[in-house]
């Protein structure tokens, strides 16, 4: 059965106490919207058309990660409706422990109709946007990043990608379906000091294009939206990294330029900061040492005879970069084919009391077309 919340759209913000209350049908982009009237912001997702509740529900990272923790880590209250029926308020001082799972858990508990948040000053205007260098100096362009991501201010967020460049409009038309190594850049700071630090992004080298320059905040968590179109098959494998080690930069290098598909992204996401001064039991989602995330994404049309082979390449991909992980991933990102041995090892020493409230709140396991905990299974995972 499917349950749509679609028309839950409702976004109400209280600028005096810095609080949204979110319906759960809700995109980032209406979030977004709402807030930056005031200019406020909640951290959320990177493309604005992904549903609010369900990125929640997992964790939640983005732009505003660095800065302000896991979405989760400013979530203040959800309604939500268990497996008993029962509609239920969970805070830090209500359900406590339901609430508790329901940060990085969510989709095992319950459904969740709605949401609040913790507000921060953001915006409107921001600076960020997208520069990109040839493929052919991407490996001084992964060890720069490395270098600007070890001593970046918090407010500066920065996606490493190694792309395909798309035949848009900002792309040199020389440049169309050739590789391209790209910075995805948004800096949240004081502005006058954003010139001096996109400056330090530019010295990196000549770029093949460079859009970054002030811009509204909206349009930032809007500028990966044609990156995911409708209608697409999509197939990913992604790490926690606690660091950038010298072997994993060759190994995606490598790996990236002998890739078979024309819709193919290797990105890494910077987000240490604010999320590693919490401790690791500081709600379901965990992974406090987590510093980037290194992802393998393939994107296809539904009718590609090269379907399979596009499969075998983000798969294997996925396998020559694990080594380099923390053993972790981001539960939002797992694929179905992977097996609980990786969901469990998400949640590490939390997956214990996960599965006490779990079989508490869904002993017959209701809430199972997830990243499922089941209350069949033993402490240790068997």
């Amino acid at each position: 059965m499917a349950i749509d919340l679609s028309q839950l759209r409702d976004v109400q913000v209280d600028r005096k106490t810095r609080r949204a209350t979110v319906g759960a049908g809700c995109r980032l982009g209406d979030v977004d919207r709402e807030t930056q009237r005031h200019a406020l912001a909640v951290p959320l997702g990177f493309v604005s058309r992904v549903g609010v509740a369900g990125l929640t529900l997992g964790g939640g990272l983005g732009y505003l990660t660095r800065r302000f923790g896991w979405t989760v880590d400013n979530l203040l209250e959800v309604e939500i409706v268990t497996a008993d029926g029962v509609l239920r308020r969970a805070s830090a001082k209500e359900n406590a422990d339901l609430f508790w799972a329901v940060r990085g858990a969510g989709a095992n508990v319950g459904v969740v109709t709605r949401l609040a948040f913790r507000l921060h000053p953001v915006g409107p205007q921001v600076h960020g946007g997208l520069i990109a260098w040839p493929f052919d100096q991407a490996g001084h362009v992964l060890r720069a990043y490395r270098e600007l991501t070890a001593t970046a201010p918090r407010e500066l967020a920065m996606w490493c990608v190694l792309m395909t460049a798309p035949p848009a409009p900002f792309v040199p038309i020389a440049w169309h379906g050739r590789r391209l190594c790209a910075f995805v850049v948004c800096y949240t700071g004081p502005h006058e000091s954003a010139e001096r630090v996109l400056t330090a992004v530019r010295d990196v080298g000549e770029p093949v294009m460079d859009l970054l320059g002030p811009m509204p905040y909206t349009d930032v968590q809007s500028l990966l939206d044609d990156t995911e179109p409708d209608g697409m098959h999509y197939y990913w494998r992604t790490e926690y990294l606690s660091g950038l080690e010298e072997p994993l930069l060759d190994t995606m290098e490598e790996l990236f330029s002998t890739c078979p598909m024309p819709f193919a992204e290797m990105g890494l996401l910077h987000i240490g900061g604010a999320l590693n001064d919490r401790a690791e039991d500081d709600g379901a989602v965990g992974n406090r040492d987590a510093r980037f995330v290194v992802g393998v994404k393939g994107m296809w049309a539904p009718d590609d005879t090269q379907a399979v082979r596009f499969q075998s390449w983000v798969r294997d991909a996925g396998a020559a970069v694990r080594p380099f992980g923390t053993g972790r991933t981001y539960i939002n990102f797992q694929s179905h084919d992977e097996d609980h041995d990786r969901t469990r090892a998400t949640y590490g020493t939390n997956h214990a009391r996960l599965l006490a409230v779990k079989r508490h709140y869904d002993p017959d396991n209701v809430f199972r077309s997830n990243r499922n905990i089941s209350p069949a299974l033993t402490d240790d995972g068997a």
